[in-house]
């Protein structure tokens, strides 16, 4: 644990005109310098190992779908977290991946400080390096805390971020899966 992160939690803390030796505060910068570093795990790990880790050699050119995965991350702006969930699918072209690491990803990217826009492409960028598929696309579904706590509090919005390339830059397939992320299937 830095100690350094814990003193600058530690000050924010008495900046913000609390008592930092109150009970229920004495163990809270330590708390909050391991959640913020729970939070940010992202930047120590790989999606690109994460995926070559299960990749496995197929010859099938079907699109494969993992959808609702759930994501956390954190808004650069304001610290404040946002939630939802991600839909990814890919056309193989010679390779597959352990569906688990696509959800893998996700976590890679969402656990850094980040905004939506960029996670969206970040993981579409990772899938196409790493398993040169025919065609990628990704869809995010989030609400940000950062629009509903603070600002214009709007309790109810949503924001949705997709990221297309390949086969998906066509429109049958795209609508083939935007089509199948919407649907209930089970």
């Amino acid at each position: 644990m830095t100690s350094g992160l814990i003193q600058s939690y530690r000050e924010s803390i008495s900046l913000l005109g609390e008592d930092v030796e109150r009970e229920g505060l004495l163990k809270t910068p330590e708390r909050m310098a391991k959640a913020m570093q729970f939070m940010t795990q992202g930047y120590h790990m790989d999606a690109h190992a994460i995926l070559n880790s299960a990749k496995f050699t197929e010859e099938v050119k079907d699109m494969v779908i993992v959808k609702d995965i759930e994501l956390y991350s954190m808004c650069e702006h304001h610290m404040l977290p946002f939630y939802g969930k991600a839909h990814i699918a890919y056309i193989p072209n010679g390779y597959i991946t352990g569906l688990s690491k696509l959800a893998r990803v996700v976590d890679v990217y969402s656990r850094r400080l980040q905004v939506q826009e960029r996670l969206t492409h970040q993981i579409l960028t990772c899938i196409k390096g790493a398993l040169n598929p025919l065609g990628v696309a990704v869809v995010i579904e989030a609400s940000h805390l950062c629009m509903m706590m603070r600002g214009v509090q709007k309790q109810n919005s949503v924001t949705t971020t997709s990221a297309f390339d390949g086969e998906f830059m066509k429109n049958p397939t795209r609508s083939e899966f935007l089509k199948l992320i919407t649907a209930n299937l089970h």
